[in-house]
């Protein structure tokens, strides 16, 4: 379990690094679509950590898991809070004629 958890720990070290450059990259008028693709991929990561824990392989696996679905939903959830905020902003406030 050891090497294993290195090497988990490690390809996670490195998503998270060009993750944040890649991110940090894109232009401010991208974010609103952006936020809408990473919504999605929460959600896979949502269903993977539910696999994870449903094996209940070991303690710290069922562990690591349940703190990974509380993450990745409260991170959908903000996401789309902040969407749909970003989205009522391009809204015209005039009342429409009819």
């Amino acid at each position: 379990m050891g090497v294993s958890l290195i090497d988990g720990l490690f390809v996670f070290m490195l998503a998270g690094f060009i993750g944040f450059e890649v991110i940090k990259r894109i232009s401010p008028l991208l974010h609103t679509p952006l936020m809408s693709i990473t919504n999605a991929l929460d959600a896979i990561a949502v269903i993977g950590a539910i696999v994870l824990v449903g094996r209940h392989e070991s303690r710290l696996s069922f562990i690591l898991g349940m703190l990974a679905i509380i993450a990745a939903t409260s991170n959908i959830v903000g996401g789309f809070l902040i969407t749909d905020r970003m989205l009522k902003m391009f809204k015209s406030s005039r009342p429409t004629k009819s």
